[in-house]
């Protein structure tokens, strides 16, 4: 298993689990070990390594607002005083689970789905006017722009002629979007990191986890991966509850979401990460 070369550590940062019963699981920049009561997050690079204190930084800021729902607090990390110990972050374990794409067959079970999210981005709204959050999370002002410099910079020698091509009508769009900065961001609001229970019968939002990309910035970044995750029937509820879905919302929506494969290919290309370099380039190569 994945976790072996870490045996010792996980048996001492999760105590109250046997090894054969950790649940694994590998994400693009860290493995995360989750045992009763406790998640240990082992980066997979260098590069996820360096900024693991960062992410323990935001946990700390985030749990000090009132989101309207759960999010992980850092417990435990690595130290210089244990220099033979890999990095690692130790967090909180929020109860729940991904939700199932087959629950939204039902169509109520698919309206109490939009309406928790709708409230879960009121809560990321929320907090886009805190002091603390304004304070310590970045807002970069030419983000899109530099994105695209970097795509190009990085990734176009990667890439056939027409891969080319079509990346260039994605990065054209996304460089005329609008500097927002009004609401929190998790900017990787897919189905794997937001966890529900059940209640009555029902889904109820649980928490929501990996908060590695947030930032100040366009509430359409988070509609997009919510769309991407579940498809344009759920987005369409979500937007019409939440009153997002006026055009240049929707826009906004389309463009940021016509580069999630480039977003992945480059923070690959920068974690050394092949696999999910390849598979971020499969459709420009």
């Amino acid at each position: 298993m994945a976790h072996r070369p870490h045996r010792v550590l996980l048996s001492r940062l999760l105590p109250d689990a046997e090894p054969e019963e950790f649940d694994v699981r590998e994400g693009q920049f860290h493995l995360v070990v989750i045992g009763p009561n406790r998640v240990v997050c082992l980066p997979r690079t260098d590069a996820a390594a360096a900024r693991l204190p960062r992410r323990a930084a935001v946990l700390r800021i985030l749990a000090g607002i009132d989101l309207g729902f759960r999010t992980p607090d850092p417990l435990e990390e690595s130290g210089t005083d244990r220099v033979d110990e890999p990095p690692f972050l130790v967090m909180s374990r929020i109860p729940g689970t991904p939700l199932t794409a087959d629950v939204l067959e039902d169509p109520q079970m698919a309206d109490v789905v939009a309406g928790q999210y709708v409230g879960l981005l009121a809560g990321l709204a929320r907090a886009g006017a805190d002091d603390s959050a304004r304070a310590e999370l970045p807002a970069p002002e030419d983000r899109w722009r530099r994105f695209a410099v970097d795509v190009r910079a990085e990734l176009f020698g990667m890439m056939s002629a027409g891969g080319r091509r079509r990346a260039e009508r994605e990065l054209g769009v996304l460089e005329d979007l609008p500097h927002l900065t009004a609401a929190v961001v998790h900017g990787d609001l897919g189905p794997e990191n937001v966890l529900w229970e059940s209640s009555d019968g029902f889904p109820s939002l649980s928490g929501v986890v990996d908060w590695d990309e947030v930032t100040l910035g366009d509430p359409a970044e988070d509609l997009a991966a919510i769309g991407a995750g579940y498809g344009d029937s759920l987005l369409g509820r979500v937007l019409t509850l939440g009153g997002w879905d006026d055009r240049e919302t929707t826009t906004r929506i389309a463009a940021i979401r016509g580069t999630f494969a480039l977003q992945q290919a480059l923070a690959a290309h920068r974690d050394g990460d092949g696999e999910e370099l390849a598979d971020g380039l499969a459709g420009y190569r």
